[in-house]
């Protein structure tokens, strides 16, 4: 993983290396909770975002399955893709439950998920040692899916349409300020004396 100082109060940014990504998801216990990390890492959703997810905000396009935002951050509305696995898992959620299609499928407060992500950290810590762990939050789960898509050749442009991101220097800057490993593996690969 990569770590960055925050600039503006303790403990560090982290970005996650897809496979850390993938122990992290490893990590959920039980289907909601697999929702909520899931919702977190694989759709780049903010923890209240997250919370409000409904059955019917995920919803099929001729390019895959979306998940809706219907109130963002500054109450704006987006939609972004969810993996056609996680889909399924929200829609299987959705079937075992008594509640209404417009009753979140998550339903837990945006604290008890932000302590999902802590509690899964440190069990992470402690298998592998690695202090990174320690300063995992919601929000750098956000941080890695927009690193993670750049990387992947996903045009900057569409990437913040789908994290709702107005503002490219903001996302420049907060979002993909540092560069993962394995861009800088890539990039020493390029220099016969590193």
């Amino acid at each position: 993983m990569k770590m960055e100082d925050h600039d503006d109060h303790d403990g560090r940014k982290v970005w996650l290396r897809p496979e850390e990504v993938d122990a992290l998801l490893d990590e959920a216990d039980g289907t909601t909770q697999t929702v909520a990390l899931g919702l977190l890492a694989r759709c780049g959703l903010r923890v209240a975002e997250a919370a409000d997810v409904t059955p019917a905000d995920v919803v099929d396009t001729p390019v895959g399955p979306f998940v809706r935002v219907q109130d963002g951050k500054g109450s704006k509305y987006r939609e972004t893709p969810v993996p056609t696995d996680l889909a399924a898992s929200m829609r299987a959620l959705a079937d075992v439950r008594d509640e209404a299609a417009d009753t979140p499928l998550v339903d837990r407060s945006t604290r008890t998920i932000r302590r999902w992500v802590t509690t899964a950290g440190e069990r992470l810590y402690a298998d592998t040692g690695d202090d990174g762990w320690t300063y995992l939050g919601p929000h750098d789960l956000r941080r890695t899916w927009g690193t993670l898509l750049v990387e992947r050749e996903v045009e900057p442009g569409l990437v913040m349409e789908w994290g709702g991101w107005e503002d490219w220097e903001t996302f420049r800057e907060h979002y993909l300020g540092a560069y993962s490993l394995d861009a800088q593996q890539r990039g020493r690969q390029k220099v016969d004396w590193l």
